[in-house]
Formats: structure tokens, C-alpha cells, sequence
């Protein structure tokens, strides 16, 4: 299930909120269940990713 949430990124955080990313703070590997559609990525595979937009990790450099 996919569920879409758009938030007022200049707006406080709500309870609600706070407390998501309370439980998602919790979490450990064995909470996530992976498949073959989505199997666990290893670290090599973890270290070829890249920035989308290159330039944005430069802003953000300086």
C-alpha cells in the first residue's frame, strides 16, 4: 500500500508527526521485509549511488 502525505514544510511538526518519526527511529532490519522484487541491498551496491542532480550537492557544499 502506498500512501502519499504532502506536508507544509515551514509548518511545525504535528504529534502526529513527531511521533512517526519516533517509530521509524525504532525500527531495526528485522522490521523491514524483503523479496525479490526488493531484496536487501549490500553495502558495494550501496556505495554506487549517486546524487540525481550533482549540482545540488554542490549548494549544498557551500
Amino acid at each position: 500500500m502506498l500512501v502519499t502525505r504532502i506536508i507544509d514544510v515551514n509548518a511545525p511538526l504535528t504529534d502526529e508527526q513527531k511521533a512517526r518519526l519516533e517509530a521509524l527511529k525504532q525500527m531495526s532490519d528485522d522490521d523491514i521485509v524483503y523479496d525479490e522484487d526488493c531484496p536487501k541491498l549490500t553495502e558495494e551496491q550501496l556505495k554506487q549511488f549517486r546524487p540525481v542532480n550533482p549540482r545540488r550537492k554542490k549548494q549544498a557544499a557551500s
